[in-house]
């Protein structure tokens, strides 16, 4: 701590936090200042927290509603509303530190199921970003089991053993308060849940029972771990790794080179497949992952000119979103080429603090191309 003239104590820190958001806002220029400041210190915050913790929620807004979510926080994070504090000894799964096994379970299925099932998952947020051999490996793993009414798929305080998403059914999710069942959420034919208890290690933090017959599709601890948990640590360490090295991300904070590691989906291309072609739409930008890219420029004789060939580490596709223009030129993979992609409008609402230099990188373009014709 120290004191000023007032003889008032001004914590540790609040100086160079104070700076660093001045900076920010200096450098963004928002047109709403409370509600950028809301958004900066969040984000701030979130930096501050272990990188190795994924945060997930239980069901989608847009999947099944809103459910009273202070009744899913862990309850080592949780109050009571009604007087009574909850406590569980419990310990969150770390994939950094998670050296199991990565056995394969496979639950065969009907040509029928496996249809259902594709069905079934395409909804669900936990499995978005995962790649399409994952989704593999999620369609193998689980397995399909039927319900009848009044049963009950997950009691409050039970270990959790399963992972579950909704085939068909009603099901309603109760929580005890001070001995009394109280209805907190009813999915209706899509969602999913289950997930915390075996994210934090803790037993049951509500029960789920059906109100109509029904089908769940279900995944144990193990499988639900390695694919989804470990398998989104590796994707967010990987993309951070990759943009880490990609000169024009230098000007980026760690939190906002997080957020655009999470915004990025892969995709893979063969040999000789155009991924961007010359006076097409913009839809984002790319960042090359593996293999090279070659790059071609259509002169107005019809004749196709190279540029270059790039591998690993380059960018491409963002003079078309920053000149709000089409395709200026082709890009084709060269042998197997992966990619991630970072579609418009994250592009617009991650990489501000990058457009300057892009801008002036596109400049050394359009005199290339004015030089060609």
């Amino acid at each position: 701590m120290t004191r000023n003239a007032l003889n008032l104590e001004i914590p540790d820190g609040l100086g160079d936090l104070l700076r660093d958001f001045t900076v920010a806002v200096l450098r963004e220029r928002p047109s709403d200042l409370y509600d950028f400041a809301v958004d900066y210190f969040t984000k701030v915050r979130e930096n501050r927290r272990p990188k190795s913790v994924p945060m997930y929620v239980i069901v989608g807004e847009e999947e099944a509603g809103e459910p009273d979510r202070e009744c899913f926080k862990p309850k080592s994070q949780r109050m009571n509303r009604y007087g009574r504090r909850q406590s569980v000894s419990a310990e969150r799964y770390d994939p950094e530190q998670d050296e199991s096994d990565d056995e394969r379970i496979v639950h065969p299925k009907s040509d029928e199921q496996r249809e259902r099932l594709t069905e079934a998952v395409s909804g669900i947020l936990l499995f978005r970003s995962l790649e399409p051999e994952q989704m593999q490996d999620v369609l193998d793993a689980m397995f399909e089991t039927s319900v009848s009414p009044g049963e009950y798929v997950i009691r409050q305080g039970d270990d959790g053993d399963n992972f579950y998403v909704i085939d068909h059914g009603i099901y309603d999710v109760f929580v005890d308060v001070n001995g009394e069942q109280k209805r907190v959420h009813r999915f209706d034919n899509k969602g999913s849940f289950g997930e915390l208890a075996l994210l934090y290690n803790m037993p049951r933090s509500a029960s789920v029972v059906a109100v109509t017959e029904g089908s769940l599709w279900a995944m144990d601890r193990n499988s639900f771990r390695r694919i989804v948990l470990k398998s989104a640590f590796k994707k967010r360490k990987m993309y951070e790794e990759l943009l880490e090295n990609v000169t024009i991300l230098k000007s980026l904070e760690q939190y906002e080179r997080m957020n655009l590691a999470d915004a990025l989906a892969s995709k893979t291309y063969e040999d000789g497949e155009c991924i961007i072609k010359q006076d097409d739409d913009a839809d984002g930008m790319f960042f090359l992952e593996q293999g090279q890219i070659l790059v071609t420029i259509i002169k107005p004789n019809g004749e196709e000119e190279k540029i270059g060939l790039h591998s690993k580490g380059k960018y491409f596709g963002e003079l078309a979103l920053i000149n709000n223009a089409p395709r200026s030129a082709n890009v084709y993979a060269v042998g197997k080429v992966k990619v991630a992609f970072l579609e418009r409008e994250s592009f617009e609402r991650l990489l501000g603090p990058c457009l300057e230099i892009m801008k002036r990188n596109s400049e050394l373009y359009k005199q290339y191309a004015e030089n060609v014709k």
